[in-house]
């Protein structure tokens, strides 16, 4: 899932966010969020969805699915 840690980070900051500010509006502590940029944990689906809806991007193109 290196595709996603990648995706996330670039996303996070393009949009000039900060990790915190991500694991805050997603009700979680920030070292877990910096585990998923750093592919040693994955996200629930459930965690998965409310990132994307909240980066404005596709699940696909987390995952590296895009053309």
């Amino acid at each position: 899932m290196k595709i996603f840690g990648k995706r996330l980070r670039e996303v996070r900051k393009t949009k000039g966010l900060k990790q915190q500010e991500l694991a805050d509006r997603l009700g979680i502590k920030r070292n877990t969020y910096s585990d998923w940029e750093n592919g040693k944990t994955e996200p629930s689906f459930e965690s998965i969805v409310k990132l994307a809806d909240l980066l404005d991007v596709s699940l696909d193109w987390l995952f590296g699915r895009d053309k």
